[in-house]
């Protein structure tokens, strides 16, 4: 019998790295066991290739384990772990590993250092991101794009722009990544003009914009309302072959719907062959926040007859639709037809139907679908009924509304200015001075109006 040839260590951290690249989770799995049966030695190499493979599973308990099990991790274990927490979305842990890190002086390597940074501006830890960004520089590491834009994005999501900008502009090597996220910075932060001017600049530095560059400035120019500015972008969109692209064909709709434009947006619409839910969903908001309800519900048929599945946020903008066009009976259809597709009913879609019966007048209906919602209503759907209340002069209705509201949360303060409103526009002025003495203790400022919510 021949000689069995036995596998050494580079060659199992080979296959076990290849299973994690190829997401061949139960290979991956039983090949784990195989090295288990044979009593291999699980070297350091392979003891990093298997939490390595497993991270990219998304196996989190089972990632642990392993990172554990070792009687000492390595450094290599170590960026490892932390860059599988980012990548998992388990930013805290990320943060917390990195900080244990530190305290046994191990020292990060550059993915992990951006891996822990992009945890920051995920999680809002910007002065955890100020101490890594002091020890890029001590360590000379700043130059690198990977951690100079990580820095980008922290900074940016915080809406320090100054800093932003400084780091984009000490960093040498700018790639596409790093423009678009000082672009989107600028857009995030609302300051959509400059978000232009920097796409502008970019193609001035000779830098040729990606897809997410023109979806990224599409939406600024949306959120400008700006006609001129975003027919220069699809001009140059069409100049550069990015016309086919789903996402930019989506940005380019609402673009236009938002400028006024719903001709071209439709007539963008209807040149799509293969369209997404995004994409459907878009074209039913734009009729919707233009009035045009009927026409929003057209598109929903047609997208029902395209076997494509309407999602939450469909029925959201249907319901909309509904309220801006006061189409009572069919957002009643429309609202019970969510139940059909499995899509569950969220607070806005509840505050949406609510708000649109309390408009129509039906505020019995709209009551009794608020005390019998399965999830406790929040001060949106409390404030919509209660609106409603004081548009149709049903102030006795508004007290009682206002007394549920104020037992399924106490700690509104809002709730009992609402109250004392309504006490005082039945003239009950022993009541008023009652919920003022009660909110006097609780430390609640009077305000004007019903904006309280």
């Amino acid at each position: 019998m021949a000689d069995e040839i036995i596998p050494d260590e580079i060659a199992i951290s080979c296959m076990v790295l290849g299973f994690g690249n190829s997401d061949r989770t139960s290979e991956g799995k039983a090949f784990h066991g195989w090295i288990l049966r044979q009593c291999y030695a699980v070297s350091e190499i392979t003891h990093n290739a298997l939490l390595s493979m497993y991270c990219k599973f998304g196996l989190l308990n089972t990632t642990e384990k392993i990172f554990h099990s070792f009687h000492k991790s390595s450094k290599e274990d170590w960026n490892t772990m932390i860059s599988g927490y980012s990548n998992m979305g388990q930013k805290e842990k990320c943060i917390d590993l990195f900080r244990d890190m530190q305290l046994l002086g191990i020292g990060p390597d550059l993915i992990s250092l951006a891996s822990v940074i992009s945890s920051c501006s995920q999680v809002g830890a910007v002065n955890i991101g100020r101490s890594i960004h002091c020890y890029a520089i001590k360590n000379s590491i700043i130059e690198n794009v990977s951690i100079a834009n990580s820095l980008l994005d922290m900074y940016g999501k915080s809406g320090n722009l100054t800093t932003a900008w400084r780091i984009f502009h000490r960093t040498q090597q700018r790639d596409i990544i790093s423009w678009n996220t000082l672009i989107s910075s600028y857009k995030q932060s609302g300051h959509p003009a400059e978000a232009i001017v920097l796409f502008d600049e970019m193609i001035k530095n000779n830098l040729k914009p990606n897809a997410i560059t023109c979806v990224i400035v599409l939406s600024a120019c949306a959120h400008l309302a700006s006609l001129d500015k975003g027919e220069r972008i699809h001009q140059y969109i069409r100049e550069n072959g990015y016309g086919t692209d789903i996402t930019i064909r989506t940005s380019l709709i609402d673009m236009y719907a938002k400028c006024g434009e719903l001709e071209t947006s439709r007539k963008l619409f209807n040149a799509v062959e293969e369209r997404d839910v995004i994409l459907w969903n878009v074209m039913i908001s734009s009729y919707g926040m233009h009035g045009h309800a009927e026409s929003a519900i057209e598109i929903f048929e047609l997208m029902e007859e395209s076997n494509v599945k309407p999602n939450s946020l469909t029925f959201l903008s249907l319901l909309s639709a509904c309220n801006h066009g006061g189409l009572v009976e069919e957002g009643r259809r429309l609202f019970d037809r969510m139940q059909k597709y499995g899509v569950k009913v969220s607070l806005k879609h509840y505050a949406s139907m609510v708000d649109l019966l309390g408009r129509s007048g039906s505020l019995q209906e709209a009551e009794t679908l608020v005390l019998s919602m399965p999830i406790s209503p929040d001060g949106t759907v409390w404030g919509s009924l209660l609106s409603a209340c004081k548009l149709h002069n049903e102030f006795e209705m508004g007290v009682r509304i206002a007394r549920h509201a104020i037992e399924s949360d106490p700690e509104n303060d809002g709730y009992y200015i609402i109250l004392s409103d309504l006490y005082g526009c039945l003239g009950r002025w022993e009541e008023v001075e009652r919920v003022r003495v009660i909110m006097k203790e609780r430390g609640v400022e009077k305000r004007t109006g019903w904006s309280a919510l």
